[in-house]
């Protein structure tokens, strides 16, 4: 298990916070959780920038010696920047299948198929604690034979700092999930290279792209179950 708060993410005014709001007018219909969606090759770019400066944690003398604007000495106002904080961040459940070695591992005249799922859920375990799942599953095959399977279920503790509620559900699950992604991406890769194959590093996944996706289907059920209006 990794803890603490050394894992932040720092959402810029004007940059990610956009994209949530966008996102977040599509997904009324959605609770925390998506269902499971099988992509293909998605880019994205993971961002991780090093933990903010907690102002309460600053030297109390330096502080003191600190005139405030006003003059009275107040402490400064406490960071209002919008945050994500990995509070903890763990395996749940990991599963690996080689069901036709020895002869899988002989060499192949041409390339495997790979597929990949994905799945992100969510659950709240405080005011501003959320548990976030990330399930990436996963096949080889050549000629409808496989060569190697998986399932990995990678998990983190976020507590979300400063975001409106309007945001809060898009940033839990696009930014959380993504940056669980890496942890998650390598574990996966040495699982395949124990399993005597050259590791699998999976290309990144657009979260946000997956999000819209769901939002859009979410829309759309709910379009179907409320049938056209009456004229």
């Amino acid at each position: 298990m990794k803890s603490g708060d050394g894992l932040v993410s720092r959402l810029e005014p004007g940059a990610l916070p956009l994209v949530l709001s966008e996102v977040a007018q599509r997904v009324s219909a959605l609770s925390l959780g998506t269902g499971p969606a099988t992509i293909g090759r998605y880019a994205t770019s993971v961002n991780r920038r090093g933990a903010p400066k907690d102002p309460a944690k600053e030297d109390e003398n330096a502080m003191a010696d600190t005139p405030a604007p006003n003059g009275n000495g107040a402490a400064p106002a406490e960071d209002q920047t919008p945050a994500i904080n990995a509070l903890a961040q763990y395996a749940k459940d990991l599963s690996f299948e080689n069901p036709n070695a020895p002869r899988s591992l002989q060499p192949q005249e041409s390339g495997p198929q790979i597929n990949i799922q994905v799945n992100v859920n969510a659950k709240q375990l405080a005011e501003a604690d959320f548990e976030v799942e990330l399930t990436l599953e996963g096949d080889a095959k050549i000629n409808n034979e496989v060569l190697f399977a998986f399932e990995l279920n990678y998990a983190g503790i976020f507590r979300m700092r400063n975001i409106p509620q309007d945001q809060l559900h898009p940033a839990v699950m696009i930014e959380c999930p993504r940056l669980l992604f890496p942890f998650a991406r390598q574990i996966i890769a040495e699982a395949v290279r124990n399993g005597g194959f050259p590791p699998l590093y999976i290309d990144p996944i657009d979260f946000v792209g997956l999000y819209r996706q769901k939002a859009f289907e979410a829309q759309n059920q709910q379009a179907d179950q409320t049938g056209p209006l009456a004229s």
